[in-house]
């Protein structure tokens, strides 16, 4: 299966969670309320993050080339296009409109949902998914990105306890949207 573009995509995923999983550990324990574990006594979990990321895209790419042109939601340039125009809109209107200030996680969370619709419309041009499936994943994952803004615009207005909370939520939705993915990936016969 890991020869496979539904194989390699199945082991981008992994990488991917294994870089939210980092990360999320990374959160919860140096912003924790309570006897924050601060530096590289936490900060070290950043690295493996960083890496896994990085694995996970690399991954994803190489899975993406090597599926079918034959069928596709949207040709993949245009994703990369709407992928940096959605980042210049969200980053004007968090800068202007809600007066936020503007860090790393806005081009994570973006970069994330344009992944993840890459290799959805791959999946689908390789006849992993059917168009029905691949569009109800085109719509919880266009969801979880909402929900992460959301997360992300709120973030600074709220005190320690609910700032941690809400800062979980991304990293977690997109973990979950993954191993979804990942799942119905393995489930599926074209594998």
């Amino acid at each position: 299966m890991a020869n496979t573009v539904a194989g390699r995509f199945l082991l981008s995923n992994v990488a991917v969670i294994v870089c939210c999983g980092c990360y999320l550990l990374w959160w919860i324990l140096a912003f924790k309320p309570v006897n924050p574990v601060p530096g590289l006594r936490s900060g070290w979990l950043l690295i493996p993050a960083v890496v896994a990321g990085f694995v996970g895209i690399v991954l994803a790419v190489r899975a993406g080339t090597h599926s079918t042109t034959a069928r596709r939601l949207f040709p993949p340039w245009r994703l990369l296009v709407a992928g940096i125009a959605c980042y210049l809109v969200l980053l004007l209107l968090t800068r202007l409109l809600f007066h936020r200030q503007v860090t790393a996680e806005l081009v994570l969370m973006v970069g994330w949902a344009v992944l993840v619709l890459y290799q959805l419309n791959a999946l689908y041009g390789a006849g992993v998914f059917g168009r029905q499936r691949t569009l109800l994943f085109v719509a919880v994952s266009i969801a979880a990105l909402v929900g992460c803004l959301v997360c992300y615009t709120i973030y600074y207005d709220l005190g320690p306890r609910a700032g941690f909370v809400v800062g979980i939520v991304p990293l977690a939705l997109g973990a979950m949207v993954m191993a979804v993915i990942s799942a119905a990936i393995f489930r599926s016969p074209v594998r």
